[in-house]
């Protein structure tokens, strides 16, 4: 059985893989997109983000009292966040300000099961 996941999930997703593919577009040339050391981070945020203890009550992950990146990973999205954030807003503007609004959430609440 497929669990389909809450629509802020989803939009978290697609922010992410944006931000990948922004990145991997003006630093990676190749017919490949996203290359695979791209693709490698973007199925690792995936997980990470299938597995967040807070799912649609989460803040951004930048904010998250919870770093359930490991490190190298962690540096690697910083990376990709600072290069491709300021591009989202004219490549992806919704996505962006609902990024940045999701910025704003004080504190993330965990699942209710």
């Amino acid at each position: 059985m497929s669990h389909e996941p809450h629509p802020r999930l989803r939009r978290e997703r697609q922010t992410i893989e944006a931000m990948v593919r922004i990145y991997c577009g003006d630093h990676h040339p190749g017919p490949d997109r996203p290359c695979p050391e791209c693709a490698e981070l973007l199925a690792y945020a995936f997980e990470r983000l299938g597995r967040c203890p807070f799912q649609e009550g989460k803040t951004t992950c930048a904010k998250c009292p919870v770093h359930c990146y490991k490190p190298s990973m962690r540096e690697r999205v910083r990376e990709v966040m600072r290069y491709a954030g300021p591009r989202m807003l004219w490549r992806h503007p919704w996505l962006a300000l609902a990024h940045l609004w999701d910025g704003r959430r004080r504190e993330p609440q965990r699942e209710k099961t």
